[in-house]
């Protein structure tokens, strides 16, 4: 039988990271007390110090502001997109025209 993977939300990984960078524990231990994987949490605080210093991360973004960056990336890419196909539609018409 397979385990169910569990799923946490950015918000729930944020405050597991902010417990650990404010007071201290060691990562094994709140691992133990909030029954998480070692790895997983490591992963997550990786992620929040690459979050922090102006990268990307890996995965959903644990900030508030990582997460308006990759809206706002996706909501260029998707502008660019209508621009190239505008562009292309344009320069069709204006071959039809001649």
């Amino acid at each position: 039988m397979s385990q169910q993977r569990k799923t946490f939300d950015p918000s729930f990984k944020l405050q597991v990271v902010q417990l650990i960078k404010e007071q201290g524990p060691s990562v094994a231990q709140v691992c133990r007390d909030m029954s998480l994987g070692e790895t997983a949490v490591r992963r997550w605080l990786r992620q929040f110090a690459a979050e922090q210093s102006g990268q990307a991360g890996i995965g959903k973004p644990l900030t508030a502001e990582q997460q308006r960056i990759r809206q706002l990336e996706g909501e260029v890419r998707q502008l660019r997109q209508d621009n190239d196909l505008l562009k292309k539609a344009s320069a069709f018409f204006a071959r039809e025209l001649r």
